[in-house]
Parts: structure tokens; sequence; C-alpha cells
């Protein structure tokens, strides 16, 4: 996933994932490849009373690590959830916020973006993609974009979720919310707590669709 002179922008959202990803990066980046750079971006969205909490927070936690970070600030939460918005809030604060991730990436010469998508995130944007978005799709590990400028980059999805908050509470990594109001209703909540109940009445339903994505017979697909 990294190669000698890589310039890496780690985007982090406060959550166990991304924040576990940052604490294993920063131990150990400098021994992946050679010259290599590491970079944090935090976008704050603007949900609540507690944005400039969460910043300090972030970066503490930068400082902690003694790693390079840039902390951002928006409204981009109340925005996508305003009047104003007549699309779905969670598709328009994605978007603007992969834009601000695709400017800072421009603007500092990154040229790998790395998320802390995990394994059950790949399962559940399958399970999203195709009940909602109608195809057959989800996150990939390695991902050019961009004709080859940015590549994408996940470490994390053969991570299970549960392994990662382990990981986070056994190094005490700071971890916090976005106080987005449509945390609770949303459509990778619905999937995820599907996916819950199937899990209980099926053991390892979870590990079966992220194995069958590698085992596609297109020959038996419309």
């Amino acid at each position: 996933m990294f190669a000698a002179g890589d310039r890496l922008l780690l985007c982090v959202s406060g959550g166990a994932d991304s924040m576990s990803l940052l604490y294993l990066l920063s131990k150990r980046y400098t021994i992946y490849a050679a010259d290599l750079q590491l970079t944090v971006l935090y976008v704050d969205m603007g949900f609540g009373n507690h944005a400039d909490k969460r910043c300090e927070i972030m970066q503490q936690y930068l400082d902690r690590l003694a790693v390079r970070g840039k902390i951002i600030k928006s409204s981009i939460g109340p925005y996508a959830h305003s009047e104003e918005n007549r699309e779905n809030p969670c598709f328009l604060c994605t978007r603007i916020r992969r834009k601000k991730i695709l400017e800072t990436a421009e603007e500092l010469g990154c040229n790998k973006i790395v998320f802390g998508h995990h394994k059950d995130d790949v399962v559940e944007t399958l399970l999203i993609n195709m009940i909602f978005g109608r195809e057959i799709s989800t996150m990939i590990p390695y991902l050019p974009i961009h004709s080859g400028k940015f590549v994408i980059v996940r470490p994390l999805v053969f991570t299970e979720e549960i392994l990662l908050k382990q990981f986070r509470n056994q190094f005490d990594i700071p971890v916090f919310e976005q106080e987005c109001p449509s945390e609770g209703n949303s459509k990778r909540r619905y999937v995820k707590e599907l996916l819950t109940r199937i899990e209980s009445d099926y053991r390892g339903s979870r590990d079966n669709i992220f194995n069958s994505m590698k085992k596609v017979k297109s020959d038996y697909l419309l």
C-alpha cells in the first residue's frame, strides 16, 4: 500500500477506527517505506456546541503522538441538514467533506489519502449499495482516483470493528462523537442493526458476506 516517497494524508473523524489507525501509523509509518511522510487531517462537521472541544481533543492527541496535522472547522453538517439542502444530508456531508480532503491533499502535496474504514464498513457498504443504490459495489483497499493523481488507501479493511474498539481501550486512545442528528436513523445505522440481527441468528454471517465478495460468479449474475 505504501511506497518510498509517499506523502500520506490520514483522514480522521474522531471514531475508534481512524483514531486507532492514527496511533498505529504514528508508531510505525517510518518503517513501511523510505522517506514516508504522514500528515493528519481532521474536518470538524460543525454539529452541536462542542466543535471547539472536539478540535482541542484532536490537537492534544496529535501533540501526544508528535504527528503533523491540519484541523479544519466547518459548518458542513448544519448546512447539509438545513432547508437549503434538498438532497440526502449524509450524501451531501460526505460529498463536501471529500472535496475538502482532496483540496487539502492537493495543497499539501499528498499522493495517498488514507481512511480508517474497517471490515464491517466494507460489508455494510455492500448492502447499502445493493439495497438503496441498486448496484453491487463496496469499498476497496487500494483505489487510484483522478487518473492516478491520488490513491485512496484503506489499511484496515481486513480488521473487524470490535478489535479496533478493544485496541482503542487498551491504549487509551481518545474518541468523540460528531453529534450528527442523522446518526440514529441513517441508512448505515439501519444496515448495521440489520447485520447484527442476522449475526445473532446465523453466527459468522458477516464473514460469509465479506468472503462472498472474493468469490463472485459473474456467469450467474444478470
